[in-house]
This record gives structure tokens, C-alpha cells and sequence, in this order.
């Protein structure tokens, strides 16, 4: 009878020792897998960096520390763009940096800025749907460095910024000059004066729209007479303009987008760096421009839209 038992228990134990091999050879496996792609160059490419390949910038990438939020130093693959250095973990967990490139058109006035890392830092988020990806660049020394992550290479942290602070103090501390806030630059219209049309319409728009991304009505910052602009952290801003003159791009049967009683125009001349575009509300009293970021979606309109019903 005890031989029976040990013939039985012979196929169980080779199985359970093969069940054991199997499952550890699909660990090491996996770990193989997992540092081969943590050493893998990381390939970045050239958005345009004008100081990139200054001493400045090269200076700022010698004192670079070889990890940054657990994440190690990584080679940057061929060709590399200069003033580029990355930090991975794997394929899909890593904070990229590139020094010596221009300010983004989103920096304004409006522009919130936050401590760290021995410098005043933006943050732009990527308007992408479902995209996590973040840049914050330094707004305060030069030349300027753009850091990228995404929730995930972030983990736990606000922001990959504190561990590059010996690295930043090697920059020049100088201001950089913001851009101007949209839509400042159109011309009041000539004619009628619409200011007590624009204070009503000034008076009914909501102190806040949006959901997924809320934007709020932003009053730190002087503004033309007959503006208001909304923010949200990391996103361009929405920005209202009433009583400027009737757009020139706007010609007879062109495309419009009817909200409730509003017929909307857009111009659709995007600049480089935003995905934002200027609509302007037609057949009002006087006439309404709105910068409207991607990111903000129909929310905006339909708000500025129901002030403008409200005052009729």
C-alpha cells in the first residue's frame, strides 16, 4: 500500500516541481525582459532646442544626478537633439529634460507659477485626450529647461523637479519675458460705443465652467475694458473680448456653429504651440471674440453663449 502512495505522489511532485521551474523561469524571464527595456537608448526628438548645444546647457547636463525619482540615468539614442538627457525605468516610466528651449506660447501673465528645485517652474498639460504627459519649464533662469512626465514615471510625486536643483543652480537667474495674454492685441470697434453692453454681458458670465478640466474666472491681472478670462492650472486660458471690431477672415457662406441662438465663427489660424483658436459671436450688439483652447471644449461657448441670450 506504501508503494502505491509513492507511485501516485511520483507524477505530482515532477509536476509540481516542473509547475516551480516553470513559474521561475518566467520570472527571470520577465525581469530579462523588464532590463532590457530600462537600459534601452531613449529616443527623443528634435522640437527645436536653439540653445541647446550652448556651454550653458552642457554645463546643466554634467551636473544632472543619475536618478531622478527612482528612475536612472538613460542614454539618449542616435541622432540625439542637444541639450536632451532622460532618466527610465522602462518603457513606459520616464522623465525626459531638454535645456535651451524657447518659452511656450502659453506662458503669460496668467501663467501660475510654483517653488522648487531652486527656480519658478509652468506647467503645461498635454491636451491630448486621455494623455497624462506634463512639462514644466523654468521661467526664471536661463536658458530655459522644459522637464516631461507622465502619472505614471511620477508615481506618488507632484513633480519630478527636486531632485534636478544642483543642476538648475548652474543656470543664469533672469526672467523670462512672458507673451501677451490672447486677444489683447484686437482693436476696439471704431463705431457705436458697446461699453454698456459689454458690462451686462461682463456681468452674466459664469464664474466658472467645465468639468473634466475646470476653468475659473481669473481677476489678478489687468485686462482691456470689456475682458474676462478663466484658467486652469497647466491649460491655456479662456479669454473674452467685447466690443472689437468684426473679423476680417470672415467672409459670406463661411462655416458656423450654431449654439442655441448664437451663431459662432472661428477662425481657424493656429499658431505653433497652442491648440487654441478665436471664435467670434455673430449678429450681437457688439461684437464678441473668445479664445477657446482645445481643452476646454464646447463648455465654454455654451456658458459665454447663454450670457449673451441673457442680455438681449
Amino acid at each position: 500500500m506504501h508503494s502505491d502512495d509513492s507511485f501516485r505522489r511520483g507524477p505530482i511532485v515532477v509536476a509540481l516541481v516542473l509547475s516551480i521551474v516553470l513559474v521561475v523561469g518566467v520570472l527571470v524571464g520577465a525581469k530579462l525582459v523588464y532590463d532590457k527595456a530600462a537600459h534601452q537608448p531613449v529616443a527623443m526628438s528634435d522640437v527645436g532646442s536653439p540653445l541647446g548645444d550652448s556651454a550653458q546647457c552642457q554645463e546643466f547636463l554634467e551636473a544632472l544626478p543619475e536618478h531622478v525619482l527612482g528612475h536612472k540615468r538613460a542614454q539618449i539614442a542616435d541622432p540625439a537633439p542637444a541639450g536632451a538627457a532622460a532618466w527610465q525605468s522602462d518603457s513606459t516610466r520616464r522623465v525626459t529634460i531638454r535645456c535651451g528651449v524657447d518659452a511656450p506660447l502659453q506662458f503669460t501673465a496668467l501663467s501660475e507659477r510654483i517653488d522648487a528645485a531652486n527656480a519658478e517652474w509652468m506647467e503645461v498639460g498635454d491636451a491630448t485626450p486621455g494623455s497624462t504627459l506634463r512639462t514644466w519649464y523654468s521661467v526664471d533662469r536661463f536658458p530655459i529647461v522644459a522637464v516631461t512626465a507622465d502619472a505614471e514615471a511620477l508615481g506618488d510625486h507632484a513633480n519630478p523637479l527636486e531632485e534636478l536643483g544642483g543642476a538648475v543652480s548652474t543656470l543664469e537667474s533672469k526672467e523670462t519675458k512672458p507673451h501677451p495674454i490672447p486677444l489683447t492685441d484686437l482693436q476696439v470697434h471704431a463705431g457705436e460705443d458697446h461699453s454698456a453692453t459689454c458690462r451686462a454681458l461682463l456681468k452674466s458670465v459664469p464664474d466658472s465652467f467645465g468639468k473634466d478640466i475646470t476653468y475659473r474666472k481669473n481677476t489678478t491681472v489687468s485686462l482691456p475694458d470689456g475682458s474676462a478670462v478663466w484658467t486652469a492650472a497647466g491649460f491655456e486660458p479662456v479669454v473674452l473680448r467685447c466690443g472689437v471690431e468684426f473679423p476680417k477672415s470672415y467672409k459670406a457662406g463661411e462655416r458656423l456653429n450654431q449654439i442655441n441662438s448664437v451663431p459662432w465663427f472661428e477662425d481657424t489660424t493656429l499658431r505653433n504651440g497652442t491648440t487654441a483658436s478665436t471664435h467670434y459671436a455673430l449678429d450681437q450688439k457688439a461684437t464678441v471674440a473668445v479664445n477657446l483652447p482645445h481643452e476646454a471644449g464646447n463648455a465654454a461657448l455654451v456658458a459665454i453663449t447663454e450670457a449673451l441670450e441673457s442680455i438681449r
